[in-house]
């Protein structure tokens, strides 16, 4: 079983790259789990089209009695991916931290791991602040690799500079190690440059590279990832490629054309 944890700066698209790497995955004949771990609960909204799960800590709100199985808090979405979203406190009351670490014990205690038997689990983690219930995927042993998103923009560089520091912090506990840099374009002046620079300073390969396309926009204005929407477009073949690379245990290539 493959174990991603996929962190980035809030609105850098890591979910949009969560979802289609799990619709990825699932089109290469995977069983797949996405767990989308940020309180605003639309992680995986792409593969349901346009639905979401009820979130786990809405359940647990809702009702006097924790779920007696995974099919009361999850939904099936494109190529058998079951979705699973924590979500979070009610707005202004409690942390959203925490409801990430409830969430991770509910799961446990309804053996979601042993039931589904998945080949790849992908976590969509807010990596704005790495503590925390944000930092369980790391610290608890869930995840296996970490893959940071980012771009060019000079903020999502820092967070990822924060994501890169708060997972060594923990490297010498035999927990999750980053694996990767992925780079989704925003068309940024000298983009490939910056990230490449820091890429080398943080000694992290990059992993996959993502084209700036309206494809991704018109698919996900349907409920959909351009994979399943359109999987012969360049950007849908850059997320199967680094599907493939991640199965294979490759490091891809920023010199690869876009997965051509």
């Amino acid at each position: 079983m493959s174990k991603l944890a996929i962190y980035g700066k809030g609105g850098i698209g890591k979910s949009t790259v969560t979802g289609n790497l799990a619709a990825a995955f699932a089109s290469l004949g995977k069983k797949v789990i996405q767990i989308g771990c940020d309180p605003k609960a639309d992680s995986t909204i792409n593969l349901l089209g346009g639905e979401t799960p009820e979130p786990v800590m809405n359940y647990l709100r809702d009702h006097d009695e924790d779920p007696e199985s995974i099919d009361e808090i999850s939904k099936v979405g494109y190529g058998g991916v079951l979705c699973i979203e924590t979500g979070g406190p009610t707005p202004g009351l409690g942390c959203a931290g925490r409801g990430i670490i409830a969430t991770f014990s509910l799961l446990e205690d309804l053996e979601l791991f042993e039931e589904y038997q998945p080949d790849v689990v992908l976590y969509d983690v807010l990596g704005d602040v790495v503590c925390g219930g944000f930092a369980a995927p790391i610290r608890e042993g869930y995840a296996e690799k970490v893959l940071i998103v980012t771009s060019g923009e000079k903020m999502a560089l820092y967070a990822a500079g924060n994501i890169q520091s708060a997972v060594k912090n923990f490297e010498d506990r035999g927990y999750a190690s980053v694996y990767g840099v992925i780079l989704n374009h925003r068309n940024v002046e000298r983009e490939r440059e910056k990230v490449e620079a820091f890429a080398a300073e943080a000694g992290l390969p990059i992993v996959g590279e993502i084209p700036r396309s309206d494809e991704i926009i018109y698919w996900e204005d349907r409920g959909k990832t351009v994979v399943e929407g359109n999987p012969e477009s360049p950007v849908a073949r850059a997320f199967l490629k680094l599907a493939r690379d991640l199965l294979d245990d490759g490091t891809g290539s920023l010199k690869e054309d876009y997965g051509r």
